[in-house]
């Protein structure tokens, strides 16, 4: 198996190498609380400026499309860089961004996901239940569509940066039968 970069991975690494060496920010990351959101925020703004954000969304969702390998050429070259933990923006990033890509209306897509790849926003998750934990057969919150809204009833624990939180990744349960 041959390992070595072809001449224009080893361009894009070097093209991700001279960035990040210009742009990761010097100061320290604030301990978690509005410092911390506004400094992951700036973060993310800034590499949306820069052209690297949502390095593997789809090019038509404003990513950047990259393949496997690049993705993994960015990360290898942040991590080098000492560059900032996704923190605040991870929800949105990497769970939010890609399930809308896959699964919302054009209008929502369009709605969320410049927001969530210029750092406007914060998504957090609402998983985890009393006596469920993330244990998902064991659901019990409900959703159900009534008009333009949903419903909910029950309740969700330990929701990462919830307090911080624009929006919310919700998991419910919609269907009658258990």
């Amino acid at each position: 198996m041959d390992l070595a970069l072809t001449p224009d991975l080893r361009d894009f690494r070097e093209s991700a190498r001279t960035w990040l060496e210009e742009n990761v920010p010097r100061e320290p990351r604030p301990p978690l609380g509005p410092d911390a959101r506004d400094f992951d925020l700036a973060w993310q703004r800034r590499q949306f400026d820069g052209g690297w954000a949502g390095i593997s969304w789809p090019v038509e969702y404003g990513g950047r499309g990259l393949t496997l390998l690049q993705q993994m050429i960015w990360f290898e070259e942040m991590a080098w860089a000492g560059g900032p933990y996704i923190g605040f923006c991870f929800v949105g990033i990497n769970q939010a961004g890609p399930t809308l890509i896959a699964r919302a209306s054009e209008e929502l897509k369009n709605f969320h996901l410049p927001r969530i790849l210029r750092g406007e926003t914060v998504w957090c998750q609402g998983f985890s239940e009393p006596g469920a934990g993330s244990d998902l057969v064991s659901l019990s919150l409900r959703g159900e569509v009534d008009g333009d809204h949903l419903v909910v009833n029950g309740q969700k624990i330990w929701t990462s940066f919830a307090q911080y939180a624009d929006y919310q990744e919700l998991l419910v349960r919609t269907g009658r039968g258990e």
